[in-house]
């Protein structure tokens, strides 16, 4: 055993029974190949650190050997799995949310074995300390993951378009205003016959991967109507697809962790931050907290609600009335405004399964 100043390490082969008993508290530092991992007591020695390969195989045989500990890790990439098998292993599991714990993040003595002592006594300390966050299921990741995915494929079809009308305006010609699908048509005629062999390669990309898109739409409306039916009820506001639906409830993950739906726009980092000091108050840009890809496609919708296509209905008043102000960047501050009632009403909508009026009037629960 060690004690918290000391600077070896407990080879935990060797450990008593008793020892591992007298852990009461571990944090884990996650690391792609190793993790590092510190033991303390209730008092808050260290009674054992190691590090341990971030493998399935391995965790579980480390973390088998204990009864329930509270057991504290970050937000990153093996988070989610590694959650799920502590749990399963019958621990406490705190995972905590790396953005706000600056502890770690701004430590000027920063290492892995420094960052899994902090977890482990911030975690016995005051777990609210940790800012802690909660995984979605295994599935519903998967099922993620299926956005996202296609997500990437818009981003690289948009990519190799903007290459194409680029590599073609030195030439003197300008390639025809459509949409990426219908590029594929129309531009091999327009394209200067120097680029023609060049060119057509990154045509055929354009065409492969609108095919692919188009497949992940397929099963993502699939997904939504079979799968997330609830999703429906958050359809019905014009301007909100299958995609922004679907994005919404795997990102929540759960619509009853909310208690009132205008926390979400602040937990989507769509509310003004704030710095409130001797007797000052001063409001800046949004936080941009939480899942930037959910906030995009939120603003999106917001977009097109405001839009020439858009609506007639309370969200499309209230971000107009915004606009109408004029100042510096007036529309851009309606949009954002609108994404932000949209995604309280978003919330409303899942947890009540209500119809959607969008003009205030009839009924007053469901009201944008």
């Amino acid at each position: 055993m060690t004690k918290s100043n000391s600077s070896s390490q407990v080879n935990t082969k060797r450990m008593s029974s008793s020892a591992w008993q007298r852990i009461t508290t571990i944090g884990i530092d996650l690391g792609d190949r190793f993790s590092r991992w510190c033991g303390i007591d209730r008092d808050g020695n260290v009674v054992a650190e190691d590090r341990v390969s971030t493998t399935q195989p391995a965790m579980a045989k480390l973390f088998s050997l204990l009864g329930r500990k509270r057991i504290a890790i970050e937000t990153g990439t093996h988070s989610p799995w590694v959650s799920r098998l502590l749990e399963s292993l019958g621990h406490e599991v705190i995972v905590a949310n790396s953005r706000k714990v600056q502890l770690i993040s701004k430590n000027r003595q920063k290492d892995d074995r420094n960052d899994a002592r902090t977890l482990a006594r911030l975690a016995r300390f005051d777990v609210e300390l940790l800012y802690p966050i909660r995984h979605r299921s295994q599935t519903a990741q998967a099922h993620l993951e299926l956005l996202r995915a296609r997500d990437v494929l818009v981003a690289v079809r948009t990519k190799i378009v903007n290459h194409l009308r680029g590599a073609c305006k030195p030439f003197g010609v300008r390639l025809p205003r459509c949409s990426p699908s219908a590029m594929v048509k129309k531009a091999p005629a327009a394209i200067p016959a120097e680029l023609q062999t060049i060119m057509k390669p990154l045509l055929d990309l354009i065409k492969t991967i609108s095919s692919q898109i188009a497949q992940y739409d397929r099963r993502i409306e699939h997904l939504a109507d079979h799968e997330y039916k609830e999703s429906q009820a958050l359809r019905q506001i014009t301007g909100v697809g299958a995609l922004t639906a679907l994005a919404y409830m795997l990102t929540l993950a759960d619509a009853q962790r909310f208690v009132r739906s205008r926390s979400v726009g602040a937990w989507l980092g769509l509310t003004p931050a704030r710095h409130d000091s001797s007797g000052t108050e001063t409001q800046k840009r949004i936080t941009k907290e939480g899942d930037h890809y959910l906030r995009r496609l939120l603003v999106g919708s917001a977009q097109y609600i405001l839009g020439p296509f858009g609506k007639d209905c309370d969200l499309r008043r209230h971000g107009l009335a915004i606009a109408a102000r004029g100042g510096k960047n007036a529309k851009r501050r309606a949009t954002v405004a609108v994404a932000r009632k949209l995604a309280v009403l978003l919330h409303r909508l899942w947890v009540t399964q209500a119809t959607y009026m969008p003009v205030r009037g009839a009924t007053t629960d469901i009201a944008a």
